[in-house]
């Protein structure tokens, strides 16, 4: 007698995959009665686990001052009150530059959510490790570091051409080639042509200088560029074949990956790899820079503020948050670093762990509405106005020569709201500011793009 779904179904299994390979096993083999039961409990699946009953415990460190605050603030909750009635998840924080993105649900910028042995790829985000690094010029002249950096970076889509790209250190690319996740003609071509490249969005090439001592700041802000996209991908499909098998109830974007599996673990080890390459990336723009200036470094430190932290068995899931705990940094070097606006000072900051912010700080001023919102707001007004307007008194630049009116100061929250909450909630104390001399981002690059020209045309 042949053995098929419908009698497998009978015997109370649940239809799955599975049932294929067990079918023909069954079949080849004749199985039936006690050994057939027997056969099918050896395989089936581990049963589907359940959402939690009720929230994991949440930490919130951020206040309303306005409708438009109150509005943001109270779709942040709500997206991660869903978000922390998944299986994996222990802990979570809110910090005061949080703003939602996505569906109910996601992780907000500004989120910081803690797993048991489960590694998260949605609450790390595509744009993995962004992150911060300050290099300290002493008394070279702000507009000279401006000037050259401006001749060394490289925003907006694509990388560098072939002749204009960085050494590639043989022993990152050998690290990479030993990684299932990241062991592809793909992630060698981006990771090659995208270093020493900041792309787009809130990105920037920042130079400043320091309260305490004058001397000259260059920071910039970036993340992996197409090298942590690529990972990304991969990552959230990996995800999404445990949570088809361990847990169907958990939303797509939550899915994860168990670090106790060979999958976890490889992955784990490429998100390390991903975070030498970005710390890379900002150190051949900054040292290019200060090496064709013929000055000494003085100083230099770094910081993520997207990325995810191990400690022991616990994963931090830090999407947009900056870790102020030196356990989450193997290689600190220095305090961390927040920026606001272009018109406002990156703050140095210190701290400690507390309950409540769980081991991080803000990383910015965050947003109250979206870039389309925003345009919105001002659409009665120039773009060269706004700008005007907005930057007065600094020189800043934008890559594509595009004036991108979603980056200016008014485009993000109130810089002295984000410094009060943090002292309100413990986030961190300021122990020196780098006050704003110019700025370059990638700008809107988009305006005079190769197919709008062409569709302009027609």
């Amino acid at each position: 007698m042949k053995i098929t779904g419908k009698t497998l179904i009978d015997l109370g299994y649940k239809e799955g995959k599975w049932f294929k390979k067990a079918l023909y096993e069954i079949n080849e083999r004749r199985l039936e009665g006690d050994a057939l039961i027997a056969y099918m409990e050896s395989i089936k699946p581990p049963p589907m686990i359940d959402l939690l009953d009720e929230i994991a415990p949440l930490q919130i460190n951020i206040s309303a001052e306005n409708e438009l605050e109150q509005e943001n603030v109270d779709t942040v909750i709500q997206s991660m009150e869903r978000l922390m009635k998944t299986p994996t998840i222990v802990g979570g924080a809110i910090m005061p530059d949080a703003c939602p993105t996505g569906a109910i649900g996601t992780i907000p910028v500004g989120g910081v959510v803690v797993a048991k042995n489960a590694i998260h790829p949605g609450m790390h985000s595509a744009d993995i490790c962004c992150s911060v690094m300050l290099t300290d010029f002493g008394q070279t002249k702000p507009k000279d570091v401006l000037d050259m950096a401006h001749s060394i970076t490289h925003f907006g889509p694509g990388g560098r051409e072939r002749d204009d790209q960085f050494r590639f250190p043989k022993e990152l690319l050998e690290e990479m080639k030993a990684n299932p996740f990241l062991n592809d003609q793909k992630s060698e071509s981006v990771a090659r042509k995208h270093l020493g490249t900041q792309g787009d969005g809130n990105h920037f090439l920042y130079v400043g200088t320091s309260k305490k001592t004058g001397n000259t700041m260059l920071v910039t802000h970036h993340g992996s560029r197409g090298f942590g996209a690529h990972l990304y991908r991969k990552g959230m499909k990996m995800a999404e074949k445990f949570r088809q098998t361990i847990s169907a109830e958990t939303l797509k974007q939550n899915a994860w990956i168990p670090f106790d599996t060979e999958e976890g673990k490889a992955y784990w080890e490429a998100l390390q790899i991903i975070r030498k390459w970005t710390k890379l990336n900002h150190e051949v723009i900054h040292d290019t820079t200060y090496k064709r200036l013929a000055v000494e470094l003085q100083d230099r430190y770094w910081n993520e503020h997207n990325f995810v932290f191990k400690d022991d068995n616990l994963f931090y899931h830090a999407k947009g948050a900056t870790p102020l705990d030196p356990k989450f940094m193997p290689d600190i070097t220095g305090p961390r670093l927040i920026p606001l606006n272009m018109a406002e000072p990156i703050l140095i900051v210190e701290g400690e762990t507390t309950d409540t912010n769980l081991g991080f700080a803000p990383h910015g001023a965050g947003r109250n509405m979206s870039r389309t919102a925003h345009r919105k707001s001002k659409a009665e007004f120039k773009d060269e106005a706004i700008f005007k307007q907005e930057t007065q008194g600094l020189d800043v630049r934008f890559f594509s020569k595009e004036i991108d009116i979603t980056e200016l100061p008014s485009a993000y929250k109130n810089a002295q709201t984000v410094r009060e909450q943090m002292t309100d909630f413990g986030l961190g104390t300021v122990i020196d500011e780098v006050l704003p001399y110019g700025c370059i981002m990638a700008g809107d690059w988009q305006k005079n793009a190769p197919w709008k020209k062409r569709r302009r045309k027609r």
